[in-house]
């Protein structure tokens, strides 16, 4: 439901704007820069200025008057032994949480009232704190945001984004506006596939079921595969039988056109996990999200084929938004408004996109992240992939202020932000190990969160002065856990397919988004074994788990593989090596299902 943004918190008592403009008017030329490029992002190319008719959708992410009050309700329902301790929070809860001020909202709508933005296209969600400005004539917003949109293209796919390399906003509202979207954000773009990434399997169907009912054997040689017999095995979840399937459900996040394929998932399971054929899934089409079941996407069909094999027969969703990203609009944004609006959210969201932070403009970052923390603390356990570049791919050179090139590590986004469970790879059994490719490192954007305080400064104590100004020690630290990533069996198009690490471990150019079913393996791994937590959690009329990494760098330490060895190399350096305790290479470790179990059942 839309609402006037002057109806939210009953903002008309201030009067008639016309009233409100005349004072704030001189205001409004005092301009001050929000987020600026200094050039095209790499892999972009300027096609000018869109056509003179052209309109955009703008979205407004106000502050809330309270800022502190999301991230501190989030931890008390996120840790074991508080009093608020799963007392999860409901949409209009949260939406009142994160409201700004009603001064702050006169202030926006006297501003948006110079520019003569007419009050008919102006709707507000989540509070007021989301204000959408329908169909604006670029010209318009250019004005309105100091801005220059322009049209850009994608080197390689050729897709096109409406966007300006900077934009502004009058200092009167600088601290009130954390957002203006899209704007210097271009999106999770997709490099074309590469088809080296994913290679034919070279096994029989035979031999396939051969593999998957002898786990020990899976890893034994470059020409075998991970089943999900293998994970089930090695997670120990294959025991549990979800019960709560009626209330608890899994929810996969889709973009850039990906999307899975049912005949696929039917033969996947036909071959390796024969109790569970019926498995299936829903689909929700968001902003106009497409779904194409006769041409599926590897990706997708990993997503759906690993967490149903895990979770089956836990209920899944698989929320598309098609290509938003490439006609004007940004389908993250689209993704989480349509998340926030649900009066019921997903008990596991995972969601395998990430791209490098510094390609992300910071004030996105933070809103986005807050975005998440709002979701966290409705009870939803959020996952995200590290990324697949270990420290990072290229040289990764960067000018600092005085011209001097420096070597700086490339932590990905979204899952340095804190509010989400950053899932790194591993490989190998007896013993697991780092695998090389898997993302680590420390947050430029975010500071390391107090669930860290425990964990991280171990590890920055023993690593001593190695890659002194490669990273930011006070960053959030990333990955919080970390599992098998490597050498995946899938069926794709009625054939076996296997995600190849060798090839997967070869570098992508780093402003590309880490994109790759070499690696999003572990989220779907690790997604499938949270949804059963919560099962266990929700069929004991308990509350899901919510926001994992309290719990995980808290209670439930000792339900964790420690992973002590393998490094994750990247930016021409051998990266940061496994260790005992965190590392930023698999964080915690691995997923001990029973002895997770064991110990919940205490909480």
């Amino acid at each position: 439901m839309h609402f006037h943004p002057l109806s939210v918190l009953s903002v008309l008592a201030f009067g008639p704007l016309s009233g409100l403009a005349t004072p704030f008017a001189s205001h409004w030329d005092d301009l001050r820069t929000k987020h600026t490029w200094n050039s095209v992002p790499e892999n972009w190319q300027n096609l000018g200025h869109p056509p003179a008719d052209t309109t955009i959708d703008l979205h407004i992410a106000l502050k809330a008057q309270n800022e502190n009050a999301l991230i501190d309700a989030l931890i008390e329902v996120s840790s074991p032994g508080h009093p608020k301790q799963g007392a999860h929070l409901s949409r209009e809860e949260v939406a009142e949480l994160v409201a700004p001020s009603s001064d702050v909202l006169g202030l926006v709508n006297a501003w948006l009232e110079h520019y003569r933005v007419h009050p008919s296209t102006i709707s507000a969600k989540h509070g007021g704190s989301w204000l959408t400005l329908t169909a604006v004539p670029v010209a318009r917003a250019n004005r309105l945001l100091s801005a220059s949109y322009q049209l850009y293209q994608h080197i390689g796919t050729n897709k096109t984004v409406l966007r300006t390399l900077s934009y502004g906003l009058p200092a009167a509202l600088l601290e009130h506006v954390q957002n203006v979207a899209p704007t210097t954000h271009f999106g999770f773009p997709r490099t074309p596939r590469q088809e080296p990434l994913m290679r034919r399997a070279g096994v029989t169907t035979e031999q396939t079921k051969v593999l998957g009912r002898e786990p020990g054997t899976v890893l034994s040689s470059r020409g075998q595969y991970v089943t999900p017999s293998f994970l089930r095995s090695f997670y120990k979840t294959s025991r549990y039988v979800p019960i709560a399937t009626d209330r608890n459900v899994l929810g996969i996040a889709g973009f850039l056109a990906d999307c899975p394929g049912p005949d696929d998932l039917r033969q996947f399971m036909n071959q390796y996990r024969f109790d569970a054929t019926s498995a299936t899934y829903s689909v929700v089409k968001i902003r106009g999200g497409g779904y194409n079941p006769s041409n599926p996407t590897i990706e997708a069909n990993l997503n759906i084929q690993y967490t149903s094999a895990i979770a089956y027969p836990t209920p899944h969703i698989f929320y598309s938004t098609g290509n938003i990203d490439t006609n004007g609009g940004d389908g993250l944004m689209y993704w989480l408004d349509y998340m926030l609006g649900l009066g019921r959210v997903p008990q596991t969201v995972s969601m395998p996109y990430s791209m490098p932070e510094h390609n992300v403009p910071p004030d996105f970052a933070v809103y986005v992240c807050n975005l998440f923390a709002r979701l966290g603390v409705r009870g939803a356990s959020i996952l995200i992939s590290s990324g697949n570049n270990g420290v990072g791919s290229g040289d990764c050179l960067f000018q600092d202020s005085s011209g001097n090139s420096r070597v700086q590590f490339l932590p990905t986004f979204p899952s340095t932000c804190p509010w989400v469970t950053s899932v790194g790879g591993t490989t190998g059994y007896n013993p697991e190990v780092a695998a090389s490719l898997s993302g680590g490192g420390f947050s430029v954007y975010f500071p390391r969160p107090p669930y860290q305080n425990n964990a991280v400064p171990t590890f920055l104590w023993n690593l001593g002065g190695q890659y002194n100004g490669f990273y930011n020690p006070g960053g959030r630290g990333v990955p919080d856990i970390a599992l098998q990533a490597i050498d995946f069996r899938v069926i794709f198009n009625n054939e076996p397919w296997g995600t190849d690490g060798t090839s997967c471990a070869t570098p992508v150019r780093y402003s590309s988004p880490l994109i790759s079913a070499c690696l999003i393996s572990d989220v779907q791994t690790a997604a499938g074994i949270i949804s059963l937590l919560n099962d266990y959690r929700i069929s004991n009329g308990r509350a899901p788990l919510g926001f994992l990494n309290v719990w995980l760098y808290g209670v439930c330490l000792e339900g964790m593989n420690d992973i002590t060895s393998g490094s994750n190399p990247g930016c021409n350096t051998n990266g940061f090596s496994a260790v005992p305790g965190w590392d930023p290479v698999t964080g915690l470790g691995s997923l001990d299902f029973e002895r997770l179990i064991a110990i919940l059942s205490r909480w």
